[in-house]
This record gives C-alpha cells, structure tokens and sequence, in this order.
C-alpha cells in the first residue's frame, strides 16, 4: 500500500515526475515504433503500402476504443477506491475488467475477421489500395486479444503507484518490433505483413510481461478468481466511467473516416499517403502529452478520493505546463523544418514529399493549444465526471471538426488545403470552451475544499446519502 500511500503525501512536481516520466518513455517509444513501422513500409513497400496501413489507424482507433471503455473506466475507479483505502472493491473492479477485456477481444477478433473487407472499402479503401490493407490488418486481428490486455493491465499497474512496469512492458514491445521489422519487411520479403506480424509480437511479449507481474505476486492488486464473477452494478459503472475515453476514440476514428474520403475527393490515395506522414510525425508529438495525462491520472483520482483538493488543483496545473512544453517544443521543430521530418517517408522532389509538407504547415499549426485541451479533458475523468470529459472531446474531435471537413474545402478555402484547415479550426475554437469548463471546475474545487476546512463538507455528504 505504500506505492499507493504516496500519492497522497509526496510532493506534487516529484510524484508527476514519477508517474508521468515512465509513460512518457513508454508512449513515446510505442510511437517511435509505429513510425518507423510506416518508415520501412514506405521505404520497402511503397506510397500505397503506406496509405494501407495509414487506412488500419481508424479501425485500431476503433478497437482502442473500445478497450478504453473497459480499462481507462476501472483504472479511474482503482485509483479512486485505493485513495479511499477500499482495495478490496479495487480488486473487484479488477476481477471484472479482466473478464470483460477477454470477451471484448473475442468479440472483435471474430467481426473483423468476418467482416475485413467491406469495413477497409467503409473506411476509405480504393482498389490500389485494399490488397495492401488486408493484408495488414487480416493479422493485426488475429492478434487483436494481445494489444487489448497489454494496454489495459498497462493501465491497472500505474492505476496501483508502479509506472515502471508499464513503461517496462512499452519498452520490451518496442524493442521487438523495431528489431523484427526490417527483419520480415526486408529480410523475408513479407512488406505490409511482415510489419503486422512484428506489431503483434511485440504485443504479445508485452501483454505477457504485464501479466506476469500479478502472476507472480508482485503488484499491489491481486487477481482473484472469485472476483471475475461479474457484477452488472460494478461493470456498469466501468463502463460509464470509461464513457469519455471510449467517445474519445471512436470519434477520432469517425474524423479520419471522413477525412479519408475527403482526402481521396480531393487528393487520392497520395493525399491519405501524406496523411499518414502527417499523423506519425503528429504522433510522436502527442504521445508525451497522452502520458502527462495518464501520469497525473492515478495522482488526480486518489487526491479527489482522498478529498486533498489543493493538492488535486496543483497536480492539474502542474499536468497543463509539462503538456504545453512539450507541445510547444514539437511545433516548433516541426514548424523550423518540416521537410527533414518528411524525408524519412520520401524522396527529395516527390509528389509525397511536397504534399506532406504543406498538409504539416497547415494541420498542426496549432499544436501548441493541445496541450491544455487533452490534459484538461482526461482531468474530469480522473475524478469521475465523465459528462464533462465527454462533451469536451466530442466538441472537438466531432462537432466541429467533422463539418467543417466538409465545409471548409467547399466554401472556404478550396480543395486540399481546405481539409488540413479543419483540425486546426476545431483546436482554436474547442480550447476557448475546455478553458471555461475547467475555470468552473477549479472554482468548484475551491468550494469543496473551503467546505473541508470549515467541517460543512462532512455534514453535506452525510444528508446527501441520507436522501438516497
């Protein structure tokens, strides 16, 4: 318990070191390796080997959805329920979301399987481009079960105060699949199925090493069978938690479902080749902010279980500076010299090469404002309000980007240019409304925390249970 003990009592800045240094070795690792996956595909495949992977993202998002709607909902309630010294209801919570990750891979193992074809040609697929996205993704869900368990238990270990192992078992996947790479892309001459088959190695070994954590006895949670007896109170509550991160995903996999087909109007499959250029150098930016914000997660949902508000509010601000860093750092780097980035796909002189580079310019020119948004919005699902997080990310990942994909280039600013514009719109105007919700939301917690200092707070919780 002291792992967990310490989330309560350490220094704010140290405790956020510690939490969110780990994952975002670990995110920026398993986004290195997802990049230089696209970089060989590129290389030794081509442009159209690159837009059929580029075409899979979308459908992972889809699955990462999912997931999330299971494990991100039970780690926000593990960490709760450790503030609140209840760990026999975090094992609970466990027991049931480790059930419900294994009928979740089943589930979508068998559609995907079923249903591959129709589901790529739904998500953009021309006829150049299908054989080369079968072939990925055919493998990619055959081996669905192992990415589901990786990324949930990754998520019940820094739930528990241990980011190492998780960061552990991103480091050991992106080994792996960096060094079986070239191997089976190259070496066997496999291309896009040599790449999905590396990926699922390396989640393989990463699922297995996380597993073995509480196999072994190591982990502050245990497994216990009697616990995977599902409880529809408990899992409905896992999954209502897990709501914003499942809304999160799935409406960025309906963006770039509809940003695909925009891009083959205006573009063809070159456009969704730049795209996908485009979303690898995005990521590597955006992978340190995701693990700033499941860094703080663990900090934020003890403190808030533990009604230590001050301390909740620090590791808030705390978590938007470190975001902002870093989101400022890569838009800058990448503002400076885009091309150098864009080398790494293409050629000097190609038309990949000067489509990306301009769609770089223009869709992430306003990054630095990222930062604040996602760190903000997965706060109000570390304290349990998924009602807010939720309508934070559909603003901006649905309401407005999805129509003004289809405006822009149509009224605004004519073609190609037009849908790059989108996302950048979308950040401007969402980061004005997430600033006003978290503003209500500190002055909220200025309430709470004047009600705890002044013994209110203990008689309003009491009415409020004997009203139920």
């Amino acid at each position: 318990m002291e792992s967990a003990k310490q989330l309560g009592e350490g220094k704010i800045s140290s405790l956020i070191i510690k939490f969110s240094a780990p994952a975002i070795v670990g995110m920026v690792v398993t986004s290195i390796y997802n990049v230089v996956d696209r970089i060989y595909v590129a290389k030794g495949v081509g442009p159209l080997g690159l837009a059929g992977v580029t075409l899979g993202f979308p459908i992972m998002m889809l699955v990462m959805a999912l997931t999330s709607l299971v494990s991100i909902g039970a780690t926000a309630i593990i960490s709760i329920r450790l503030g609140e010294k209840a760990q026999d209801e975090a094992e609970k919570v466990l027991g049931n979301a480790i059930v419900l990750l294994f009928v979740l891979s089943l589930i979508i193992t068998f559609l995907g399987l079923l249903f591959l074809e129709p589901l790529l040609i739904a998500f953009g697929a021309s006829e150049d481009i299908l054989p080369y996205a079968k072939a990925y993704m055919r493998i990619i869900f055959a081996g669905i079960i192992s990415q589901i368990y990786s990324l949930g238990m990754a998520n019940y270990i820094r739930a528990e105060g241990d980011p190492k192992t998780s960061m552990f078992s991103m480091l050991i996947g992106a080994l792996i699949n960096i060094v079986f790479d070239p191997i089976l892309i190259f070496g066997f001459n496999m291309g896009v199925a040599g790449a999905a088959i590396a990926t699922v190695l390396s989640q393989i070994v990463s699922a297995c090493w996380l597993a073995s954590r509480y196999l072994c006895g190591k982990s502050l949670l245990k497994i216990r069978p009697q616990y995977f007896r599902l409880s529809w109170p408990r899992v409905l509550h896992i999954l209502t938690v897990g709501t914003p991160a499942f809304f999160k995903q799935i409406s960025t996999s309906l963006t770039v479902l509809i940003l695909n087909h925009s891009l083959q109007t205006y573009g063809g499959d070159m456009a969704i080749s730049a795209f996908g250029v485009v979303h690898s150098v995005n990521t590597l930016v955006m992978m340190p902010i995701f693990g700033i914000s499941q860094g703080i997660q663990p900090i934020v949902g003890y403190n808030y279980g533990a009604r230590q508000y001050e301390r909740v509010k620090k590791t808030l601000y705390w978590g938007i500076f470190l975001a902002s860093c870093f989101t400022v750092a890569g838009f800058l780097l990448i503002v400076l010299s885009p091309e150098r980035f864009v080398l790494l796909f293409s050629e000097h002189g190609s038309d990949l090469m000067a489509l990306a580079v301009n769609a770089m310019r223009i869709n992430l020119s306003l990054l630095p404002v990222l930062g604040f948004t996602i760190v903000s919005a997965n706060y109000f699902q570390a304290v349990g309000k998924p009602r807010q997080a939720v309508v934070l990310n559909l603003i901006r990942q649905v309401f407005l980007i999805v129509p003004l994909t289809y405006l822009l280039p149509r009224y605004v600013v004519p073609g190609l240019d037009g849908v790059w514009m989108a996302a950048p719109t979308s950040d401007g105007i969402s980061t004005l409304l997430t600033a006003g919700a978290i503003f209500l939301e500190v002055r909220h917690l200025n309430k709470m925390e004047h009600d705890e200092q002044n013994g209110t707070g203990e008689l309003e919780r009491a009415a409020a249970l004997a009203g139920k």
